[in-house]
């Protein structure tokens, strides 16, 4: 039998969809964890072994009642969109019970910089942005402020994740799969004719293994990590991987920024500005190392042609 005192119990919030439902998969098996869901249980997770608690983190009664009183290893923390969910959790779950607090915050937090790629220790945004998800990045920042003030009026160590694209299965955002999709319709994919858009890209299983390397481990204390790995993919270096991976004829057309505009193409990255991060400092503090973008796009794609397209 399994030495019980060595089970480390790990509350995870949210956990049904894309990020965080691959972290549980991938933690549920590997041995010595005892891992409890807390969400409001419209995906049940069903993975044996795993924990299902059913409730909203708005609720605090029914989480007082819902939340097991033990210890937590670690808190794992994936919904948190705003700062008073932090300060809410942290006071239904006593600071001497709660030896780890991880937020999956966004690499959007970050203002705009000509100084790239974007580090760890860049400027914030000062206010909520004018751009497409600009209150959610804004307000993610407010949360990882909250929580650095609540650990550390609570004595609780804390890591925070800024991820960058992340790709990969359960993708609910049309990134991948919306090109995914025109390959297998055969359909000529647009792409902007200004080449010089670069951005940075993190597999799903990467992010997974990120924070379960970071759990427990003192060298992630007090540190926020981009998720980022180190190859600059722009709009044609993405269709060269496409054709690595699909095997199939590609056929593309060059239009400028305008016309996509105008024509409402749903491109899912910039057209005209790059996002490149780095995500270097959990390689050197932790020895974290990145999926190659072929690899993880392989894979992807190989999860695509299995599930289908989600249509």
């Amino acid at each position: 039998m399994r030495n019980k005192t060595t089970v480390k119990n790990v509350l995870v919030i949210g956990g049904s969809y894309f990020v965080g439902r691959v972290f549980v998969e991938e933690l549920s098996r590997i041995p010595d964890y005892a891992i409890y869901v807390m969400n409001r249980g419209n995906v049940p997770i069903n993975i044996e072994g795993v924990t299902e608690i059913r409730c909203d983190r708005h609720d605090t009664e029914a989480m007082y009642k819902a939340i097991p009183s033990i210890m937590w290893d670690s808190v794992v923390d994936f919904c948190a969109y705003m700062p008073e969910d932090i300060a809410t959790m942290i006071s239904i779950l006593p600071s001497h019970v709660i030896s780890q607090y991880i937020f999956i915050s966004t690499a959007s937090i970050y203002e705009k910089t000509n100084d790239l790629p974007i580090r760890e220790g860049a400027p914030r945004l000062a206010g909520p942005q004018q751009r497409p998800h600009g209150d959610y990045a804004y307000n993610k920042h407010l949360a990882e402020e909250e929580l650095k003030i609540q650990c550390s009026e609570n004595n609780i160590p804390w890591t925070v994740f800024r991820p960058a694209f992340i790709y990969g299965k359960y993708n609910y955002a049309p990134r991948e799969s919306y090109f995914f999709d025109l390959v297998q319709e055969g359909e000529t994919i647009i792409i902007p004719d200004n080449e010089l858009a670069l951005f940075t890209f993190v597999s799903v299983w990467d992010v997974a293994r990120a924070i379960i390397v970071c759990i427990g481990n003192k060298n992630a204390y007090t540190k926020a990590f981009n998720l980022s790995g180190e190859e600059l993919i722009s709009y044609p270096r993405f269709i060269d991987v496409l054709r690595i991976i699909t095997g199939e004829h590609i056929m593309v057309e060059s239009m400028s920024v305008r016309q996509i505009d105008t024509l409402g193409i749903p491109l899912p990255f910039p057209l005209d500005e790059h996002l490149v991060y780095s995500g270097t400092l959990i390689t050197k503090d932790i020895g974290f190392s990145y999926t190659p973008f072929l690899e993880g796009m392989s894979v992807t794609y190989a999860w695509y042609k299995q599930k289908g397209s989600g249509k």
